[in-house]
């Protein structure tokens, strides 16, 4: 008796054929896989290394303008590692940060003026020293200084535990999109694929995206002309007992619930 035939699950079939297409249309760069699409979703699914999904996209924020992609992005890291906030105009008692507190501590003021990232966003090492301000420990690397292998095993590692976050500065062209210098979250890896997952803060424009981990290598080793240096990453973790000025003390936050 002849064996039936399997018919695969749909969206597996859907995931097969985004990772196939471009190469059938001869591109050299794989396309993006928006996060929203069927095959989007089955990499989330599959994700060994998601640890940071759930914080960040709990956390989600459009960029308020067109320069404040590393602004939202650091309001929505300060908010999934729980920093401690100040009090927001308009909701009483309840704490948290956005992009307009994330300038009102002293020390982070003195990296960088709301001003000056309207009119031309932000370079690697100001936006490691903004987060730096706000009790966290922020390191910025440079993407020439990261072999691809470097790069991956990163990746792997940030992304599998909670207590610590990623941001990409990178060059979206790289990527096959248009505009220039990008600011980002990177969420999720993806082994059998070897893809990462971009939470990309323009969702105006892109949605969030998995793109293949050596074309984001390619994107955080660009040039960014405003430092004359490379972009690249920050990592970024939260230390024990490290509080910004400005912050409430401990045990002042209220619960959640109405005010």
């Amino acid at each position: 008796m002849a064996s039936r035939p399997t018919t695969p699950l749909p969206g597996l079939v859907l995931l097969s054929l985004a990772l196939a297409a471009p190469l059938a249309a001869g591109r050299l760069r794989a396309a993006p896989i928006p996060l929203m699409e069927p095959a989007g979703m089955d990499l989330l699914v599959a994700s060994g290394e998601r640890a940071d999904y759930g914080p960040l996209a709990e956390q989600f924020l459009t960029q308020a303008n067109l320069a404040y992609c590393g602004v939202a992005s650091a309001a929505m890291v300060l908010n999934s590692l729980a920093v401690p906030a100040p009090a927001v105009p308009g909701y009483g008692r309840y704490r948290f940060w956005t992009q307009d507190n994330v300038f009102e501590v002293p020390a982070g003021s003195q990296v960088v003026s709301a001003d000056v990232v309207r009119r031309q966003g932000m370079t690697l090492a100001e936006l490691a020293g903004l987060l730096a301000a706000h009790g966290v420990k922020a390191e910025a690397i440079h993407g020439d200084q990261l072999s691809l292998e470097q790069f991956r095993a990163l990746l792997r590692a940030n992304l599998s535990q909670p207590g610590d976050r990623l941001l990409a500065n990178y060059l979206r062209p790289t990527l096959g999109q248009a505009g220039g210098g990008h600011i980002a979250p990177l969420a999720a890896f993806h082994a059998p694929t070897d893809r990462v997952l971009i939470l990309d803060v323009a969702r105006y424009r892109y949605p969030s995206v998995w793109v293949p981990v050596a074309d984001l290598w390619a994107a955080i080793r660009t040039l960014d002309s405003t430092s004359g240096r490379s972009r690249g990453l920050v990592t970024i973790r939260r230390l024990p007992g490290a509080t910004p000025q400005n912050s409430p003390p401990p045990g002042t936050v209220p619960p959640p619930g109405p005010s």
